[in-house]
């Protein structure tokens, strides 16, 4: 059971194992995009392509989905990336149903847990295997399995180590089931909690007062998906942009925070505790561009600033 990109290498890693997929649940496809064409999931256009049993149920609890899923006479069910599912389908497997989750739980908990990790500067993460229960990623650890986040690292890159890292664990953890040699642990709730909300406007807007480091963080924590904003207040423009690839600058100085400094090519932006090297940008309805491209045809007056 899963949808976006995250979910495939897992399902490929299964078949490459030769293991019996009676079943694929995926989202229904739905119109995205300004012409609004039909959009099916990554995990549907893998699964077509192999020929796959495809289930694309708009109601996981409606009665039709319930015993289409009994028909299939599921051991185990694998849940990477998906949607919460109801008891009635989580408890109907006869070894039950387990997550991937891209978190060493039970820190991280929620929607993002690999944006959140990186925005808040983490240097470690990791991914793992749980028996889903009543509650949001909070059931009994199968596997784990730990990696450093590099100091550079975007969410992107990140997401795509663990992806590789998780569909390994996947396959571990089904043939452990298939021996019968699983050990599980509570997860243990000692210290603070962090968790992983949904990402959304107000959490991904950037705050230019805050330091150089933390700015950092939290653009490269959203780079390349969704991608950190701010608005950027040029002369008499008021213009939404988008911050992708960044630097940073340690230095003391006596500018405004988010007061834009342009020289030699280079984009600088005030902080707490010195600058923020703007290196990779988008403005309003352009598509994304590197610093250099952008001061060939941009002027930025000289109070412009980013808030």
């Amino acid at each position: 059971m899963g949808t976006p990109d995250f979910a495939v290498q897992s399902l490929d890693a299964i078949l490459k194992e030769k293991m019996n997929v009676v079943g694929v649940v995926t989202a229904p496809d739905r119109p995205a995009g300004r012409g609004r064409k039909i959009n099916e999931s990554a995990v549907k256009t893998y699964a077509s392509k192999h020929g796959l049993n495809i289930l694309q149920p708009t109601n996981l609890k409606s009665e039709e989905f319930l015993e289409e899923l009994k028909s299939l006479d599921i051991d185990v069910s694998v849940v990477v990336a998906f949607r919460m599912l109801p008891e009635s389908v989580w408890k109907l497997p006869k070894y039950g149903t387990f997550n991937l989750h891209a978190s060493l739980l039970p820190q991280y908990r929620g929607a993002a847990p690999i944006n959140w990790a990186v925005i808040n500067g983490e240097k470690k993460t990791g991914v793992t295997t749980f028996f889903i229960d009543e509650k949001i990623d909070t059931g009994n650890i199968i596997l784990q399995k730990e990696t450093k986040i590099h100091p550079e690292e975007t969410v992107g890159e990140l997401h795509d180590r663990l992806q590789e890292i998780g569909a390994g664990l996947v396959v571990k953890t089904l043939q452990q089931i298939a021996k019968n040699k699983l050990e599980t642990q509570q997860q243990k709730e000692t210290g603070e909690l962090l968790p992983a909300p949904k990402l959304n406007p107000e959490n991904t807007k950037i705050d230019w007062n805050d330091t150089v480091d933390h700015i950092y963080n939290h653009i490269r924590g959203l780079n390349p998906y969704p991608g950190a904003w701010c608005y950027l207040e040029n002369s008499t423009d008021e213009l939404r942009v988008k911050i992708f690839g960044v630097g940073k600058m340690y230095q003391e100085h006596h500018s405004p925070a988010g007061s834009v400094n342009v020289n030699a090519q280079q984009i600088k932006v005030a902080a707490k505790n010195g600058y923020v090297i703007v290196k990779e940008i988008q403005l309003p309805g352009k598509r994304k561009m590197d610093s250099k491209s952008l001061l060939n045809g941009f002027n930025f007056a000289s109070d412009a600033k980013m808030r």
